[in-house]
């Protein structure tokens, strides 16, 4: 289980740069504002060790929204409205105090990160397109083209068992990118740059999480 603190950040898009090497390299840019501490949990007291963290500031337009349980959550640590929490399990939970930031270059020493996000939404979509279904003859006469063809059998069991690839909804999901590249990161602009692409759409919420580093099994 990876016990590292999770950031919050923001997917603001892809570019490209060069290395020393003069190697392009493709990147998704991550703006991760410094995250708050809001809460910190202790064995003695909750049962395990974690550290819930704040994200993006409410507006002052929109503080008027933030329901009150909230507000006084906020208000014992002493800290502004967030829009985003997430708590992270952690063993070290006691290095950390209510009110401090963490910022990205928590990552600084880090060589790959693992980063997690809501998938684009594609709506309902066919097999083809839904799980790479190659179709059937593209030819005038052929009855199939595009569908799914028999999801069944004979009278008995004379059903579609479940787990059956069929056509439906696409997207819109939990989706996790494990070990993927840090490239460069900017404490300033507080952007962090990874190899490749993320889950998500532009401006979606994303968490950071450093890779834990997998050793193969051994045979």
């Amino acid at each position: 289980m990876n016990m590292s603190l999770k950031l919050m950040g923001k997917k603001r898009g892809m570019t490209r740069i060069y290395d020393e090497k003069g190697n392009l390299i493709v990147c998704t840019l991550i703006l991760a504002e410094p995250n708050v501490i809001v809460q910190v949990k202790n064995q003695e007291k909750d049962g395990y060790s974690a550290v819930q963290l704040g994200a993006v500031k409410v507006r002052e337009s929109k503080k008027k929204n933030v329901s009150k349980p909230l507000v006084g959550h906020f208000a014992r640590a002493k800290v502004e409205p967030r829009r985003h929490l997430l708590e992270s399990r952690i063993d070290n939970a006691e290095e950390y105090e209510l009110g401090q930031e963490v910022g990205v270059d928590y990552f600084a020493d880090t060589e790959f990160v693992d980063v997690c996000g809501t998938s684009k939404g594609k709506g309902f979509q066919g097999v083809i397109k839904r799980h790479n279904f190659s179709g059937g003859p593209a030819s005038h006469g052929s009855g199939f083209h595009r569908t799914a063809g028999s999801t069944g059998m004979r009278s008995t069991p004379g059903r579609s068992l479940p787990g059956v690839k069929k056509a439906g909804q696409m997207g819109s999901q939990k989706v996790t990118t494990e070990n993927l590249k840090v490239v460069r990161i900017d404490a300033e602009k507080q952007i962090i740059l990874v190899k490749g692409a993320v889950p998500g759409a532009n401006n979606s919420l994303l968490y950071i999480r450093k890779s834990v580093k997998k050793t193969p099994a051994k045979k």
